[in-house]
């Protein structure tokens, strides 16, 4: 707060008011209060976060110079690339770092934080990720441009990774109603299991028993017919006694539905198919490798992206910027299907966009000797040293015409 020319802070941590906003906006529809800490009680909630989060930080990481025709050439030596690929500081290594940046910014409404620290001549050297809510973030006036503290002291820009989610809200804030019914379910059907809430039958008599009698004919059921050496066997009943076993009824078959359904909606939320997260009630052979296409297209790219531009607004220097730019390498996610990769890069060779040994760079394997000629190796009219490159090829038959029209009596 400005108290004339003074600027007083208050020590609070932007992560308590996150968690003060959050639960002040009264519990949800279900009657469950959530939060961030909350949120990762619901299975489908924590599934969604670690696995973009993960999927992200296990992808290759790339630096990249960028040409006047738009050509990228990977630059290996580069210091963001050692950085990106090993140790981001010395107690955090690089997959960690990235991890943490994206599930904050999945959690978090601010996005995740981290500062570069950086030489004199302005290379980064290291990058740390502080307690969430050490390093806060304001926006004083409408342009919308952030202004960084940490311990009260404004940063620059330049020196603070920034990841931010759409509409700025992080997707555990705009789902805390499907969360908090997903919760709230979970916790029912807990009680519901824990507490014995549906028995196996009812054992019914047209006699009044009494206090005593109830809990003999309790004791002696349980006694010949519970336990697995006794389960299956012949029931006997007395006294005009009757048993009726409890069955699932359509109300409980609707709460298993409802249970689907709440996982579904927290998918969406995330942007990501439902079987990535488990349910597999639409998933078959043919469609799961289209979900996988669709989680990376749909859900992971957009934070890929906006990661590769976080990092390099944050680690290049001004200079540096122009020319060089981050790549995950999205090419990890058809490792998997070797099939179909093989079928790629066997069209792109035949196609001629890529030569033979481009095709090997794609499996990690090293270059061949003549694998840096464009030609389609299926027809023999681009065949590699074909006459329509290297000329007329010579007539290995040209020294016996020669001397048989010298000699017209050599044939005989």
């Amino acid at each position: 707060m400005r108290f004339g020319p003074y600027v007083i802070f208050e020590k609070k941590s932007i992560e308590h008011v996150e968690l003060e906003d959050l639960v002040s906006r009264g519990p949800t529809a279900a009657g469950v209060h959530v939060n961030i800490e909350t949120a990762l009680n619901a299975p489908a909630v924590a599934a969604a976060i670690r696995t973009i989060s993960e999927a992200a930080a296990c992808l290759d990481v790339h630096v990249v110079k960028i040409a006047a025709d738009g050509t990228e050439t990977r630059v290996p030596g580069h210091p963001v690339k050692k950085l990106l690929s090993g140790q981001a500081n010395d107690w955090t290594s690089s997959f960690e770092l990235i991890r943490s940046l994206v599930v904050d910014a999945l959690t978090h409404d601010r996005g995740g934080l981290a500062w570069v620290g950086k030489n004199s001549e302005g290379k980064p050297v290291e990058m740390i990720r502080y307690r969430p809510g050490y390093i806060q973030v304001n926006y004083p006036d409408d342009s919308l441009r952030p202004e960084y503290r940490i311990g009260g002291l404004i940063k620059p820009i330049s020196n603070i990774i920034h990841l931010k989610g759409a509409f700025d809200k992080s997707p555990v804030s705009l789902a805390r109603e499907a969360i908090g019914t997903a919760i709230s379910m979970e916790k029912h059907a807990g009680r519901l299991f824990g507490a014995g809430g549906r028995p196996s039958g009812v054992l019914t008599t047209p006699k009044p028993v009494g206090d005593e009698g109830a809990k003999k004919m309790i004791a002696g059921w349980k006694r010949a017919f519970e336990g697995p050496d006794r389960s299956g066997g012949t029931a006997v009943l007395w006294d005009g006694a009757d048993w009726k076993a409890a069955t699932m009824t359509s109300v409980d078959s609707q709460f298993q539905q409802l249970r689907l359904f709440a996982l579904q909606e927290i998918a969406r939320a995330f942007n990501m198919p439902a079987s990535i997260l488990g349910d597999l009630t639409r998933a078959t052979w043919s469609n799961s490798a289209e979900m996988q296409r669709q989680f990376l297209a749909l859900c992971l790219d957009p934070w890929l992206k906006a990661l590769e531009n976080a990092l390099g607004r944050a680690l290049f220097t001004d200079d540096e910027r122009a020319t060089h730019a981050i790549r995950f390498d999205r090419d990890d996610f058809t490792n998997v299907d070797l099939t179909a990769r093989a079928t790629a890069i066997n069209g792109l060779i035949s196609s001629r966009v890529l030569n033979p040994n481009e095709g090997r760079n794609w499996l990690g394997m090293g270059p061949r000797d003549g694998g840096d000629e464009y030609a389609n190796p299926n027809t023999g009219s681009s065949q590699p040293g074909d006459a329509s490159k290297t000329g007329p090829t010579p007539d290995v038959n040209a020294a016996d015409k020669t001397k048989n029209q010298d000699d017209p009596d050599a044939d005989e």
